[in-house]
C-alpha cells in the first residue's frame, strides 16, 4: 500500500481535524485536498503523518513538478524555429520608429516601432539559420548541392548587412561572403 507521501490525485484520506478528503493535486511538497465536511480545499504537507489513507491511488506515471513543466516548456521553446533569440537593439535606436514614406504625398506613410522592425530582422536571420541547418543535415542532398544552396544563404546574409547598424553587438551582426 502507498504511504501518505506517495499518493496520487483521486486518493481519499482522513484527517483528524478536517475529516474525509480527496487529493486534488500534488506537487513536490504539498497535497491540495478537498475536504467534504467543510467543502474547503486545504494545502497540506505530503509528509504529514496524521493522515489515514482510506483509498490509495498511486500514480502510474512519474509525478511532474512545476519545475519539470517549466523545464519541458523551456526545452520546447529552444527547439522551435520561432524562438526569439535575445539579441539587443543598439541603444541609439531604442524607442525609435521606422518610417516608410511613399513618393506620392497623397499616400499615407507607414510607421512602426524600431523594436518591432528589428525583431523581424532577427527572426529572418533565425529562419535562415534553420534553413542552413536543414540543408546541411538533409539526407538527399549531396555535398555539391549543399555548397550551392549554402552560397545562396551566404548571399542573403550579405544583402542583410545593411541592417547591421541596428545591432548592439558586432558578433550578432550579419556576415556575407566577404566577412
Amino acid at each position: 500500500m502507498a504511504t501518505a507521501s506517495e499518493l496520487a490525485p483521486g486518493s481519499k484520506l482522513s484527517h483528524p481535524k478536517f475529516g474525509t478528503g480527496m487529493i486534488l493535486s500534488v506537487d513536490e511538497t504539498y497535497y491540495k485536498i478537498y475536504f467534504y465536511n467543510s467543502e474547503e480545499v486545504k494545502t497540506l504537507a505530503r509528509d504529514y503523518e496524521g493522515f489515514t489513507v482510506e483509498e490509495a491511488k498511486v500514480p502510474d506515471f512519474p509525478m511532474l513538478t512545476m519545475k519539470d513543466v517549466e523545464k519541458a516548456i523551456r526545452e520546447a521553446l529552444n527547439q522551435t524555429s520561432e524562438r526569439a533569440p535575445i539579441v539587443p537593439l543598439g541603444g541609439k535606436w531604442m524607442g525609435g520608429n521606422v518610417v516608410f514614406e511613399p513618393n506620392d504625398k497623397n499616400l499615407q506613410a507607414k510607421e512602426i516601432p524600431m523594436a518591432t522592425f528589428f525583431h523581424k530582422i532577427v527572426m529572418v536571420r533565425e529562419k535562415l539559420r534553420v534553413l542552413e541547418q536543414n540543408i546541411n543535415n538533409h539526407p538527399k542532398l549531396d555535398d555539391e548541392d549543399r555548397v550551392h544552396l549554402q552560397q545562396y544563404i551566404t548571399r542573403c546574409y550579405g544583402s542583410l548587412t545593411t541592417f547591421n547598424v541596428l545591432f548592439a553587438y558586432k558578433e550578432d551582426q550579419f556576415k556575407g561572403s566577404g566577412s
